[in-house]
């Protein structure tokens, strides 16, 4: 059997929004936006540079119970984990950007990383691990 995660939902405020922090300050690239007019949301979809695997959708929140998610979608701990071929250069980027880090780097026995916030609030790891092989194809 092979399997593999294809998308992972982040609540969020507003589409345009969330494309402009995702695709200006984060480097990721627009993989679709998709107006669904049966359901009246956009299905937005973007993606790291070079990622082969995940990719996110970006989800408007559409109800009061979906609002209280955005930028707490994991209840205060870190939601995902960004790992990158560069931490230095990323880092750098990022900090240029606006990019608001809450945790500076830091190297443990797995790799470097740094916590930063998304445009909501989500807390990210951006890591580079040591081993390569821990990276994802």
């Amino acid at each position: 059997m092979k399997q593999a995660l294809a998308h992972v939902m982040v609540v969020v405020r507003d589409y345009d929004e969330a494309i402009s922090f995702y695709c200006d300050r984060l480097g990721f690239n627009l993989v679709e936006d998709t107006y669904q007019p049966e359901q009246d949301k956009r299905w937005v979809v973007v993606k790291p540079p070079g990622a082969g695997g995940c990719s996110l959708v970006l989800g408007r929140a559409s109800k009061s119970e979906q609002e209280s998610f955005v930028g707490n979608q994991t209840g205060g701990r870190v939601f995902l984990f960004l790992s990158t071929d560069d931490f230095q250069r990323d880092y750098e980027n990022m900090r240029e950007k606006g990019v608001e880090f809450v945790r500076s780097p830091s190297v443990h026995d797995y790799g470097t990383v740094a916590v930063f916030k998304d445009i909501y609030g989500n807390l990210w790891d951006l890591v580079q691990f040591f081993d390569a092989a821990k990276l994802p194809s």
